[in-house]
């Protein structure tokens, strides 16, 4: 059976078109989590922590390893708060 040998080029120009767009999307996506891939499966746990993280760092996927937390943590609580008096 011949091939047909003008269907190669379109063929080929797809496969790379395809090849560098899903490419491109995974740096981007890597790029904005700081090199670390992206999360799946993101549960209540997981978002608080990320929550967490952002307040600790500045970024969602950013962590700290300093045993205390900064002064600033303490006012930039996730928990909403009332006034008792």
């Amino acid at each position: 059976m011949p091939v047909p040998w003008e269907a190669l080029i379109p063929f080929a120009l797809l496969t790379t078109m395809f090849g560098a767009a899903g490419t491109l999307l995974n740096t981007s996506k890597r790029l904005q989590n700081q090199g670390k891939p992206v999360r799946y499966n993101v549960d209540a746990w997981d978002e608080m922590m990320m929550d967490r993280d952002r307040r600790l760092t500045g970024h969602k996927r950013g962590q700290a390893a300093e045993p205390f937390a900064p002064e600033e943590f303490e006012t930039n609580s996730a928990w909403y708060t009332e006034r008792t008096s």
